[in-house]
């Protein structure tokens, strides 16, 4: 592996809550972002120099003439800029919907053949060749910062976006940035992403080449109807707020269209029923051609309609689905295979079962929960799935048939792959961290990790209880002794749709072992609607996102008190941040006979607050369907509460406002309960900042402490 003399695997030794902040929880100096060339001869890919650096550089790996790989650094960040520079309102707000905490090169794009890479650096638009080993990046002229640049496939051009517009610029620097489209008013934006896709669709690009460099498709959205939320900074009064349109469940989203950009041409609009289906979901370029697959959604999320775009802006409606109550997508599809064949997962309700389809021929059996398709690489359709809720593997589907696994052992195991190779990164139940395998035609080897290790070691203990088979995991004090002490419980969940928290990757539970240590046992439960399971246990929540969720914590929290006699029930802590948070707060107010103190970061508490296409996605419309919400809502829940709650919540939080906590705590001041508010000034929905999240963990562990007397 190559060294850097900046690696900071020997830094000093710091307590865990230190290290936590420092490393950014151990993303810190993992490789990431790959991109593996067709003819096999590199992977780019961005990593920083060390465990604390947050300074993300771009790499290479390349065979080395014996059968193994070399690594070298193309661009290194230090050399670049501080990456600290002031960067675009669009770009800030793209990484936090991203949860990008890192600076430098953060993402990079690549032509086809994986020669040549543009970045965004400071906002400066960068170049560089990634085959001459003397190459030197160098600045494109662009008009202001620049957001997400994308070079062409055939590396002639790169696009981007800058003050909403949308530039396409000669890769060689040979002429200057032409602006293809530009808004029309202040509450336009062209080619990035809207606030409801990044945030609650997983799309966070709004700019697409064609296969053939023919031409571009770019989002536009408008978000004029959008109600505008101020966040302000009480800290720093002298600072006007902010305005941020934000859209609550049950008002305007903005209004989001598709269009092909060519020079020299006005804008192409993408044809559909944008009222029936106002989501534009995914758009995936063709691998071969000037046409892409896109799909809409209803608002419900229940319709969805698939279309084929030609390069003229012309559409065709290639599928329609219906699932009740909602179309759960997946990562990589709908996507045509290299043959033109449509590929989707889809919500097999007999089976219970999210399976590959093509051409609406099943591809995999029931059983095989598959959660993302990777590539088609010519020798059949690369996959990842599940076949319980702590593991995920990656498989090769070919002829209707599971052909080929590559990954076997116990794991949270993910892939890259193409023509040129393939990349494994895989975690491990017993281990902290990743571990990063390539395949580059003859060619195989380790890409490195300068991620450091905790200074605990996380040992989970791995079970499923009750009926339901929940998925748990259990944490105790390291070197407990069975029998020899009674340990007051932490419940950790998240518990809610879209996010597991109990699969075989131990690193995920360092904070837990470090709570576990400071003499708890803590319980990590994935309950109704967690992902692993199958569309049924997904679907549990529909229209009630508090009562199945949290009597799955109870039932769980009694059955491994049964097991493990340790766990002393009469002492039951809760904590948990954002949708945990929410669960959290809800524990100790409908369930204060099991839970005896809550942690509640960043907590939903009203639902009517919350973003339109998650909220509406699990209870509807709140003009429709009142009850759900009502519910839901904490709000109403205020006069219940018996047990001591902190609540925590960042005043700069863009997704779950702010005024979620300082509605319940007037509610709460209301009713004459009371609790604790933390206000963490400047803080977002993440909490990047190293003193801030180093003392949030004191603090949680002092507030449990005093109530549960560990």
């Amino acid at each position: 592996m190559t060294t850097d003399a900046r690696t900071t695997q020997d830094a000093p030794t710091v307590s865990y809550p230190q290290q936590e902040a420092l490393t950014r929880r151990f993303r810190l100096g993992q490789p990431r972002g790959f991109t593996i060339a067709p003819d096999g001869s590199r992977i780019a890919f961005i990593r920083s120099a060390g465990g604390r650096d947050p300074r993300g550089s771009l790499w290479v790996a390349e065979p080395d003439g014996n059968g193994g790989l070399t690594e070298r650094c193309v661009v290194d960040a230090l050399h670049v800029g501080d990456g600290d520079a002031e960067l675009p309102p669009e770009e800030r707000a793209r990484r936090e919907r991203m949860r990008e905490t890192t600076t430098g090169i953060t993402a990079f794009s690549t032509d086809s053949a994986v020669s040549r890479a543009t970045f965004s650096f400071d906002g400066a638009l960068m170049v560089v060749d990634l085959t001459d080993p003397s190459a030197v990046a160098s600045a494109l002229p662009a008009p202001g910062g620049v957001i997400d640049p994308r070079m062409s496939p055939d590396g002639e051009s790169i696009a981007f976006v800058s003050s909403r517009s949308v530039y396409v610029i000669a890769s060689d620097g040979s002429g200057p940035a032409a602006c293809l489209v530009e808004p029309t008013t202040k509450t336009q934006a062209w080619g990035l992403a809207d606030f409801v896709a990044a945030e609650e669709l997983d799309r966070s690009r709004g700019l697409w080449w064609f296969a053939d460099s023919s031409a571009l498709l770019a989002e536009c959205y408008d978000e004029s109807g959008v109600d505008v939320h101020w966040i302000a900074d009480p800290a720093q009064p002298e600072n006007e707020p902010v305005p941020h349109r934000y859209p609550r469940a049950g008002t305007a989203n903005p209004v989001v269209s598709l269009h092909v950009l060519t020079e020299g041409a006005p804008p192409a609009p993408v044809p559909w029923d944008d009222t029936t289906y106002p989501y534009l979901a995914t758009v995936l370029p063709d691998p071969s051609g000037d046409g892409a697959v896109i799909s809409v959604l209803s608002r419900d999320q229940s319709r969805q309609v698939i279309l084929a775009v030609a390069s003229d802006g012309s559409s065709t409606i290639i599928r329609e689905r219906t699932t009740k109550p909602w179309i759960t997508l997946q990562s990589g599809v709908p996507r045509r295979d290299r043959s033109g064949r449509l590929l989707e997962i889809v919500a097999d309700l007999s089976s219970d079962t999210f399976r590959l389809a093509r051409d609406d021929e099943w591809l995999t059996p029931p059983g095989l929960q598959v959660t993302a398709v990777v590539a088609d690489t010519g020798d059949g359709v690369v996959i990842t799935a599940q076949s319980t809720p702590f593991d995920q593997d990656v498989l090769l589907v070919s002829d209707a048939d599971v052909s080929a696994a590559w990954t076997t052992a116990p794991g949270i195991h993910s892939a890259v792959a193409g023509h040129g190779g393939r990349i494994i990164a895989s975690t491990s139940p017993d281990q902290p961290g990743s571990t990063v395998q390539a395949v580059l035609g003859n060619a195989r080897g380790s890409i490195g990790s300068r991620a450091e290790v905790p200074v605990v070691h996380p040992a989970p203990r791995w079970l499923r209880v009750t009926g339901r088979e929940l998925a748990c995991a259990v944490l105790l004090p390291t070197g407990h002794v069975p029998g020899s002490r009674s340990l007051p419980v932490v419940m950790a969940p998240y518990g809610g749709p879209h996010h597991s928290r109990v699969v075989h990757a131990a690193g995920a539970f360092a904070s837990d072992q470090w709570l576990a240590d400071q003499g708890f046992a803590v319980v990590v439960v994935d309950g109704a609607g967690t992902p692993g399971r199958g569309p049924a246990f997904e679907f549990e929540v529909s229209e009630d996102l508090a009562t199945r969720v949290l009597q799955d914590q109870v039932d769980a929290l009694q059955a491994l008190g049964a097991i493990d006699g340790d766990l002393d029930l009469t002492r039951v802590g809760i904590t948990g941040w954002s949708f945990g948070g929410y669960l959290a707060a809800l524990a100790v107010m409908d369930r204060p006979d099991v839970f005896h103190a809550a942690v509640a970061g960043a907590p939903v508490t009203d639902w009517r607050l919350y973003d339109t296409a998650y909220t509406e996605r699990y209870l509807g419309l709140p003009q429709d369907n009142a009850a759900a919400y009502e519910l839901t809502s904490l709000l109403r829940r205020a006069p219940q509460l018996e047990r001591p709650l902190l609540i925590i919540h960042g005043l700069a939080d863009d997704n779950v406002l702010a005024a979620h906590t300082l509605q319940l705590s007037s509610a709460l001041l209301a009713a004459g309960r009371p609790h604790s508010v933390l206000p963490l000034s400047g803080v977002t929905h993440m909490t990047p900042q190293e003193v801030v999240a180093e003392n949030l963990l004191r603090l949680e562990v002092d507030f449990l402490r005093t109530h549960l007397g560990a």
